[in-house]
């Protein structure tokens, strides 16, 4: 049995550090208190900052240690996806739409081709989410770096009578979900210790080779959740990353009873390979990148404009009980 906290990754402890970083970024607010980029209440996936008629969102997040599996195998063309999806696809979580990226590379030494993968990936990434790249920095550091680390920033903008809080999420609200490609760039220190020794990153699993399952890029959700927004009342959006189905706490007191798709791919091997099932559903997405809280009278509506780019399916609901139940699986947080 290997859990995240004894693959090295302690998500409470990690909490428990940041307190200091966070209660020393709050007190920073006063600063531009009255003044054009204000920063507002509103930040559970990305900060928001007032500009009169609209708020400018932004966020920031990397590649973590799926870049390792990418050093391993020599393959770069896809971390760039995964990078600039981490990012977008926290902006849509306060209804914001994308608009740029600057983007973070540090390396032990200049590489020219590892340097046109990476490339290659966030010109993709970036048509997918209808993004400009406009800037960026690459550290060569060889006396701190010991591989690649690829991070970025990026912004978007929303109107203020259009920000998605998740304050307009009441029990009965239907929980959609969005279905991920697969372990996206998360839970992927877990998945290295536990798979690569075992078995090595050539090892043949249901038709694709190990790496292939890590690298996997992360879906880009920009597209289906726009529409969505044009089309239906959203009352809550949330980003299914490291925490799993914890995620769901940050947009609303209010718990969750679901019934999540069968156990499959990656996530099944892992599964078969000790990881308990509670901390696979604290890890992982499950197949379950994204998740929509929509009125009972919209669902049939999300869903056809959902379905028309990725499976998704009706979950369940919100509860008045602040715990997030996994029915099928009889799990519960």
């Amino acid at each position: 049995m290997l859990t995240y906290a004894q693959a090295g990754v302690d998500e409470e402890k990690t909490s428990r550090a940041l307190r200091h970083i966070i209660d020393a970024a709050r007190r920073t607010f006063e600063f531009r208190q009255g003044k054009v980029g204000e920063p507002g209440e509103i930040g559970h996936y990305a900060a928001l900052l007032d500009f009169g008629s609209f708020y400018l969102a932004m966020t920031t997040d990397g590649v973590g240690t799926k870049v390792l599996v990418a050093e391993a195998v020599g393959k770069f063309d896809t971390i760039g996806i995964d990078m600039i999806a981490m990012n977008v696809n926290d902006i849509i979580c306060v209804g914001a739409e994308p608009v740029a990226l600057v983007d973070y590379f540090a390396i032990r030494e200049p590489n020219d081709e590892v340097f046109e993968q990476v490339a290659k990936g966030l010109y993709r990434g970036a048509e997918e989410a209808g993004i400009a790249i406009v800037g960026g920095e690459t550290a060569v550091m060889p006396d701190l770096i010991s591989g690649y680390d690829l991070a970025g920033t990026a912004i978007g903008i929303v109107e203020k009578d259009k920000v998605i809080t998740g304050e307009k999420i009441k029990p009965g609200d239907v929980v959609i979900g969005i279905s991920s490609s697969g372990i996206h760039s998360n839970g992927l220190t877990l998945a290295r210790k536990l798979l690569i020794p075992k078995y090595g990153l050539d090892y043949e699993y249901e038709g694709r080779k190990l790496w292939e399952w890590l690298l996997e890029p992360t879906r880009i959700y920009v597209k289906p959740v726009l529409e969505l927004l044009k089309s239906v009342k959203v009352h809550g959006l949330a980003h299914i990353t490291g925490g799993g189905l914890l995620n769901l706490k940050r947009i609303t007191k209010y718990g969750f009873e679901v019934e999540m798709p069968s156990i499959t791919g990656i996530f099944k091997l892992i599964h078969e390979n000790g990881v308990p099932l509670e901390e696979m559903f604290r890890v992982f997405n499950m197949g379950v990148g994204f998740i929509v809280v929509v009125p009972h009278e919209e669902k049939e509506e999300a869903l056809e404009v959902l379905n028309r780019y990725y499976e998704s399916w009706e979950l369940g609901a919100v509860t008045e009980d602040g715990r997030i139940v996994v029915k099928n699986y009889g799990i519960a947080f």
